[in-house]
């Protein structure tokens, strides 16, 4: 997420020499929420407060950034880049992973705004995501070696699809226990997605449980509905998605949204392409059907 750009004459020299690029510390962050709330009016300092909050509690994977980076001249910020960093097993190691949130500089000083996000894309290990890129800074990612994986949204009614007998639905809740058919990475996952306040789900279905995550969202400001934020396959959403659809919208949720580069076969809706593609960077292409512990689902962006 990164505000309309306003362009500036560069700075001079001797304002250069003052500014340094960091690492945001607990210390810090009163002040990025002021300077946030400055430069995204739309949410209040409350709002901004929640968001560091959240990364205040997220398990960063050690070596990584909490926060993110900041800009600071005379002491205090004058840009701010978050950084959500995550890791999930993969295979006999981990698949690292990074969603690059709210970018903001205060205007005096957007010439030095690329110092932010070359500290940031400094892992090569690491995949790199942006799912709210602003149109105007498409060109920009672009010249970063981004490129684009869901270019946009199905919104669908699952609850219209056919009746499956011997498949329940149910919240996951702080007793969910692990298991050959969940393990504990997708229970952690489906527990800590609860907290954020998300739907997280589990859908059994012969035997074998199933997780889904879905945030809450509101279109054209009023209209209530449910976004995928993760499933293991996007096939497997569309297996169980009147199940899961009829009970999302018992909760006020009638369509689900999902990442989509064109209509899904076997679900009912419409497909739209999106001014803001999602787009990554990195050695994995991301999944369809995968936002977790992106500002989607933790800050609720």
């Amino acid at each position: 997420m990164i505000p309309q750009d306003r362009r500036q004459d560069r700075p001079p020299p001797s304002l250069a020499r003052r500014i340094r690029c960091r690492e945001i510390e607990p210390a810090d962050v009163d002040a990025i929420v002021r300077l946030l709330a400055r430069g995204f009016p739309a949410h209040s300092m409350e709002k901004w407060a929640r968001v560091l909050q959240r990364l205040t509690e997220h398990p960063t994977p050690p070596g990584f950034p909490k926060y993110g980076y900041l800009l600071e001249h005379e002491g205090g910020p004058v840009g701010a880049l978050l950084l959500i960093f995550s890791s999930t097993p993969a295979g006999a190691g981990t698949r690292l992973r990074c969603n690059v949130s709210s970018w903001y500089t205060e205007p005096a000083f957007r010439s030095h705004a690329t110092l932010l996000a070359s500290r940031a894309l400094k892992h090569k290990d690491v995949t790199y995501f942006n799912i709210s890129p602003a149109p105007h800074t498409l060109p920009i990612l672009e010249a970063q070696n981004y490129r684009r994986y869901s270019r946009g949204v199905f919104l669908a009614a699952p609850a219209l699809g056919s009746w499956r007998p011997g498949i329940r639905v149910a919240a996951a809740t702080p007793g969910l226990c692990p298991g050959k058919d969940l393990p504990r990475c997708e229970v952690e996952l489906l527990l800590a997605h609860a907290g954020y306040g998300c739907l997280s789900l589990i859908c059994t279905a012969e035997g074998r449980r199933h997780p889904f995550v879905f945030a809450r969202r509101k279109r054209f400001g009023w209209l209530p509905y449910a976004h995928l934020v993760f499933c293991r396959e996007v096939d497997e959403f569309v297996r169980f998605a009147g199940p899961l659809g009829r009970f999302v919208a018992r909760r006020g949720l009638p369509l689900i949204a999902l990442d989509a580069n064109g209509p899904v076969a076997g679900l009912v809706g419409r497909y739209a392409e999106s001014a803001s593609p999602r787009c990554f960077k990195g050695p994995d292409r991301p999944r369809l059907g995968d936002l977790a512990f992106s500002e989607r689902a933790m800050f609720g962006f």
